[in-house]
């Protein structure tokens, strides 16, 4: 159904009238939820695809808990907003975060990748045995080779050398490296350039923790490659602390997965096809460089 600022009003007046005076401005941008910026301080997430819901209400679950303890803005849902007549979903009102997407605005600022480091160290503790469990990114990559092959053709790679050739090194050293052998951590699971902001070419924040879940850290430690200037990785993990070889052989394997999944939304954008985001494109593009890159090394 068709959401605008007029619904967002009603819904506000509907739930809670307190804040439905508050200046309203659309924000462009989003995957599984559209946003309005409410006032100065706030901002409304409405769903727009179907597994949309049960992301907000993980966040709404989960996330107040654990933003108290990270040391980045995060966008904490302070209201609830449950279906009615007007809308027949949940919606939240939560924090806004100020920056620009790192889509947009890449971070540059060298100070970003110990900020990065510490943000994961803070996040990644043991999860509790009933956090969600996501099957695209509590599993190990390996388990995932189907995506390879619907997504970026990965069997299509083949060996002839060329950067398929080399990615396809990548890949497999992570699928052989030894699995995660620790507790389940708590992971954000998602974090690529457009869930991160921006300001003055520094990390300011963290957003979208709809896919949040416990799993292997290495499954965010991909962030080295897909999110921090070329060359950083080694400071990253260093200031992370830990980290051995197959961890980073497995962060390095799900770089290069996001790193095509970026690229492939990117094109999607390019070609004026649904869900495509003409900003990823660069960003996967840049990613693949830096994690061949550390593959060459």
């Amino acid at each position: 159904m068709a959401v605008d600022d007029v619904l967002i009003r009603e819904l506000l007046r509907e739930q809670h009238p307190e804040l439905a005076g508050l200046e309203l401005r659309e924000v462009v941008g989003g995957w599984d939820n559209q946003m309005w910026r409410l006032g100065d301080e706030l901002a409304v997430r409405i769903p727009r695809t179907p597994r949309a819901p049960e992301l907000l209400r993980i966040e709404l679950e989960w996330l107040p808990s654990l933003a108290e303890r990270l040391p980045l803005p995060t966008p904490v849902p302070l209201r609830a907003g449950e279906p009615s007549t007007l809308f027949p979903k949940p919606w939240h009102v939560v924090r806004w975060v100020p920056g620009e997407p790192a889509d947009r605005i890449p971070i540059s600022h060298p100070d970003s990748t110990v900020t990065l480091a510490g943000f994961l160290k803070a996040l990644h503790v043991e999860a509790p045995v009933d956090a969600p469990v996501n099957p695209q990114r509590s599993v190990p990559l390996k388990d995932l080779v189907g995506h390879f092959e619907d997504w970026f053709g990965y069997t299509a790679m083949g060996s002839g050398g060329g950067v398929g050739a080399e990615v396809r090194r990548v890949l497999e050293a992570a699928f052989a490296a030894p699995a995660w052998d620790g507790p389940p951590v708590w992971l954000h699971a998602d974090l690529h350039p457009a869930n991160v902001l921006v300001e003055d070419g520094g990390l300011s924040g963290v957003i979208d923790f709809g896919d949040m879940c416990a799993g292997d850290p290495a499954t965010d430690l991909s962030a080295a490659w897909i999110l921090l200037p070329a060359g950083a990785a080694g400071q990253f993990f260093e200031a992370y602390g830990g980290v051995d070889d197959p961890m980073r052989e497995r962060a390095l394997g799900w770089a290069a997965y996001r790193a095509f999944g970026l690229m492939a939304i990117g094109k999607a954008g390019e070609e004026g096809r649904p869900g495509g985001k003409k900003t990823w494109g660069p960003a996967g593009r840049s990613a693949l460089e830096r994690v061949l890159a550390q593959a060459a090394h």
